[in-house]
């Protein structure tokens, strides 16, 4: 172990398991070369060449879908699914994991006929409700939603405004303002489609130049001996050798400019295929905390069966054991010493086994090693670790005891899935705390493909973190390397 001062002025310990982990990082000379080589690049090639019929049959079915208004909300369902479509592949080619917004609730609206539109307008705008205006031959009014007609009638009424008629608003209107303008996730998805494909085509373009244009002028003069010795204007062979700097260039270049037309690609997933309001993220939040509420009753129940069927029944039997004991020594007949000592002594290993029950339990509700602070639970935690790993800490000041039980318990979760999927030779676990914000990184060496499957304890992992407001992030590509962050608030 050794010290490092950091940017902010504290202090930061490394820890080393394994002078492999200790070797120069790779030039920028290096890596461009091994660029068109690396799985990160042959990930990116196979997701240009996967989206982009996916964005062609978008483009397409919106088009076909956008005649006029029911067809445009019928196909609300088909774009979601789309959606969900385009964040498997992302999550499956490049380990992109972005949760799915929460589906809209549909929006009860009001009608109601009144002489003073405007008037009523006012009022109801005002007390946070959303109002259209109509007006028929047989009378004038507004639609209102997010108001009740029981508030909606008060309002009127210290208002002086007469109302005619309140009802509910038909339920084919609900339906088609809950699957058009309510639904911004599926409006959003649209958009994204609307400038997916553009950047689909510009990948498979790149992707076509650097790699397949890149080999042919690599292997140029081949091609030019095959074609008779006539091809693009070249009549001898020292001038067809003239292509390969060019095959050369394309092919280095062509990696790169696919990342960059990946990157775009992956902000606008991130940006309009998950939550992005704020009252998307809040109900996001909400669905994650009820899902925590029900699993923290599970575990709850957990701890009362294994109380009741495994410490308590020790109990009663250490319990039982110590009564025959004491009748024995009671006895005013002769002692049966061997009989009482095997008593005892089974009284004893039964105390032993409810204690080493008892410890147990109390580690699945709060890690004792947290005790000494996160950064000392981690290196004990990294070092029962199968797999080498080098732990990288820099946390000046102790988040909240529910952050850090948080923090531990996922670095816990994803070195668990280094040693038990990842094939992995070493992995690095870095802990940052910055005012505000905690982040617990893990990467590994391994053979990637890592995503949160259903029941799976990465998505347990994302659930957890969202109680508190945090998030996962998940770089997996197949082939490696795998890179997970947890981001958690400092305080819960």
């Amino acid at each position: 172990m050794r010290d490092i001062a950091t940017a902010g002025g504290r202090r930061a310990a490394i820890v080393n398991d394994n002078l492999i982990m200790t070797g120069p990082a790779a030039s920028p000379l290096r890596r461009v070369l091994q660029a068109p080589f690396t799985r990160r690049s042959w990930a990116e090639l196979g997701y240009a060449l996967a989206t982009l019929p996916l964005a062609l049959a978008a483009v397409a079915f919106m088009a076909v879908m956008s005649v006029n208004t029911f067809p445009f909300v019928a196909s609300t369902p088909g774009i979601r699914k789309l959606g969900a479509a385009a964040r498997f592949l992302a999550r499956g080619f490049l380990g992109e994991d972005v949760p799915a917004p929460p589906l809209p609730r549909p929006v009860p609206r009001v009608r109601v006929t009144t002489p003073d539109p405007a008037g009523l307008t006012t009022i109801a705008e005002s007390a946070g409700g959303r109002v259209r205006q109509w007006a028929f031959q047989n009378g004038t009014g507004i639609t209102v939603s997010n108001l009740p007609p029981a508030q909606i009638a008060e309002l009127a009424a210290k208002a002086d405004i007469a109302i005619h008629d309140m009802r509910w608003g038909s339920g084919v209107a609900i339906w088609v303002n809950a699957r058009g303008r309510d639904d911004k996730p599926a409006l959003r998805a649209r958009v994204y489609f609307l400038l997916k494909l553009p950047l689909a085509v510009a990948g498979v373009v790149v992707a076509a130049a650097g790699w397949l244009g890149g080999l042919f002028y690599l292997t140029f003069p081949a091609w030019w001996s095959l074609a008779s010795h006539n091809l693009l204007g070249v009549v001898n062979l020292p001038t067809s050798f003239a292509f390969l700097p060019l095959g050369a260039a394309l092919l280095l270049a062509g990696p790169w400019l696919l990342h960059g037309v990946t990157e775009a690609d992956l902000r606008l997933v991130r940006g309009l295929l998950g939550p992005n309001s704020p009252t998307e993220r809040i109900r996001a939040l909400e669905e994650s905390r009820a899902r925590a509420v029900d699993d923290s009753a599970a575990r709850l129940r957990n701890i009362e069966r294994d109380l009741h069927d495994g410490t308590q029944a020790q109990l009663v039997a250490l319990a039982m054991k110590l009564g025959l004991a004491k009748e024995k020594l009671e006895d005013t007949a002769a002692v049966d010493l061997a009989r009482v000592t095997q008593l005892v002594g089974d009284a004893h290993r039964s105390a032993v086994e409810a204690i080493a029950d008892l410890r147990t339990l109390a580690r699945g509700i709060h890690p004792a090693v947290l005790d000494n602070g996160l950064a000392d639970a981690l290196a004990t935690l990294a070092a029962r670790s199968p797999v080498p790993v080098e732990v990288i800490t820099d946390i000046g000041e102790r988040p909240s005891a529910a952050i850090e039980t948080i923090a531990y318990y996922s670095a816990a979760e994803l070195l668990t899935n280094v040693a038990k999927h990842s094939g992995a030779r070493h992995a690095t676990l870095e802990t940052v705390h910055v005012p505000g914000l905690l982040r617990v990184r893990v990467s590994d060496d391994g053979k990637g493909g890592a995503y949160p499957a259903a029941q799976g304890g990465l998505r347990g992992l994302a659930e957890r973190v969202r109680t508190v407001d945090g998030r996962l992030e998940i770089s997996s590509p197949r082939g490696g390397p795998t890179v997970v962050t947890v981001e958690l608030p400092s305080h819960a």
